[in-house]
């Protein structure tokens, strides 16, 4: 018995996955939401090996998913050996307890798998309060399920718990770390926010986009840093600030956390003041992975984010990143199309139309990157211009 469970703990997780096709949600987005959902999966140290999908009106209020899918997920699980069913959407408290009883392993959702790896990511004390007060929130309505799941099974992943102590029966004693981590909060928001005010009158740039498009890659060239920048969700966490001079024009570039569909709402509420960082920048550069087939989706998802705290009116430029990569879908899919889309034809098309002002580049291999920093340069100019219309004389 402790061999074969040493045996579990040296291997990653096995995952299968849920989703619904549901007359709001047809057959390629439940794909694509589920590719989505296994790349959550792979980030947080897991592995999926096989996928579930039900064709619904609506979620089954007791258990998600109908009783004969369930019965048949019930059986890959026991003779598959697998770890964790994790479901698409967020599920309730009694979803919660009913899944985990049927399917007798551990029920994650996508919410919780979210949080778990915000926990990973986590690294100041500022994301860590950002990332505890999240956890709590989604835990309290749930606190006697998790409470009887980790008396069984300790770690793993959606088991991270806040902080490293077990977590309390009593709904006072975790209402009452609410309380606390929210004041704690809201003194680290302060400082932030005096942070803010001590950077003097320097034009604020702030890089924002779906979460694994290449911000930080961009943020690494503009600054000359050397930020994590790595293919996973969620690789940036804690907003970093450069001052960056571009020609003889000084200022400030924040890379900020990742947006993702379905993030859950309590992330949004704890996150407040790393997205204060977007709201006071003077100008966005919205990033976009042009490579990616769910790019004009992705790009819908940043702007409603940016809509609902209050930055959709900012100035914004938008950046096509990933060129390199488009070609080289291209080249697999189209042996006649050699040497893929130009810049030229790429500035012909739509995308460049809808999205003014927007350039095409590769952070990766640098392409087009001068004709991108002259842009950037172009509008900052223009704020500074306002800014200081005295000193119009520097340019």
């Amino acid at each position: 018995m402790i061999e074969k469970q040493k045996k579990r703990e040296d291997r990653p997780e096995r995952a299968v996955l849920v989703g619904l096709i549901t007359p709001s949600q047809n057959k390629e987005k439940v794909t694509e939401y589920l590719n989505e959902l296994q790349f959550l999966v792979e980030t947080a140290g897991g592995v999926a090996v096989h996928r579930f999908v039900q064709k619904l009106n609506y979620p089954n209020p007791q258990t998600y998913v109908g009783s004969g899918k369930l019965e048949e997920i019930f059986q890959y699980v026991k003779a598959e050996n697998i770890d964790m069913v994790v479901f698409d959407d967020e599920l309730g408290p009694s979803q919660l307890r009913n899944l985990e009883k049927a399917l007798e392993c551990k029920i994650l959702d996508r919410t919780n798998l979210i949080l778990d790896i915000f926990a990973r990511r986590a690294q100041t004390a500022h994301a860590k309060v950002q990332v505890e007060l999240a956890q709590y929130q989604y835990l309290l309505p749930r606190l006697t399920r998790m409470w009887t799941h980790l008396e069984r099974q300790r770690g793993g992943i959606g088991l991270r718990g806040p902080g490293e102590t077990e977590i309390e029966t009593d709904r006072r004693i975790i209402r009452d770390k609410i309380a606390l981590l929210k004041k704690r909060l809201k003194e680290i928001d302060k400082q932030k926010a005096t942070q803010r005010k001590n950077r003097g009158k320097l034009v604020r740039v702030a890089l924002v986009g779906y979460t694994n498009v290449g911000k930080s890659t961009i943020m690494n060239l503009l600054s000359k840093s050397n930020i994590l920048a790595e293919n996973k969700l969620f690789a940036t966490l804690d907003t970093t600030v450069r001052k960056v001079v571009i020609e003889n024009l000084p200022f400030l570039l924040s890379d900020t956390v990742g947006f993702i569909r379905k993030l859950p709402t309590g992330l949004i509420e704890s996150f407040k003041s790393t997205l204060d960082e977007v709201r006071e920048s003077d100008i966005l550069i919205h990033v976009a992975d042009i490579s990616h087939p769910e790019f004009e989706d992705h790009i819908q998802t940043v702007r409603q984010t940016l809509t609902e705290i209050g930055a959709g009116d900012k100035d914004i430029i938008m950046v096509f990143n990933k060129i390199d990569a488009l070609r080289e879908k291209e080249r697999q899919t189209d042996e006649s199309s050699g040497q893929g889309l130009s810049l030229k034809e790429l500035e012909a098309t739509w995308m460049s139309r809808e999205n003014q002002p927007c350039i095409f580049i590769s952070a990766k291999t640098k392409e087009n990157y001068p004709e991108f920093k002259k842009l950037l340069y172009d509008h900052i100019r223009a704020v500074h211009a306002v800014r200081y219309p005295y000193n119009n004389f520097l340019y």
